[in-house]
């Protein structure tokens, strides 16, 4: 029986070491990258800093994706699987600045 939860513990902290990564710096009102490819139908974590000095909120309101980050701080989320396409967000404290497009393929 420990052997089992073991290789189910192990397995899945394997799983957790494959899935790619992806950072998005936040400064002076714009994302970079503004853009960036990755592949579709497994799950992705986007890591976000602020390195600026004004807060931010980094959204996508279809993907129910929303974290505000003070100046200095950093946070991640991580996006189930998704299918093929462009999927846009905003720092909303800057709409015309800050935008970054996330393509999968």
């Amino acid at each position: 029986m420990r052997g089992a939860l073991l290789a189910a513990l192990l397995a899945g902290a394997a799983g957790a070491a494959e899935l790619p990564s992806y950072t998005i710096t936040a400064r002076d009102g714009r994302l970079t990258p503004a853009a960036l490819s990755a592949p579709a139908g497994q799950r992705i974590k986007l890591n976000i800093v602020n390195a600026g000095r004004s807060p931010i909120e980094f959204e996508n309101l279809r993907l129910r994706v929303e974290k505000v980050l003070a100046p200095g701080a950093r946070s991640f989320v991580v996006l189930n699987p998704l299918r093929p396409g462009e999927y846009r967000f905003i720092d909303e404290f800057h709409p015309a600045t800050g935008l970054f497009v996330l393509t999968l393929r």
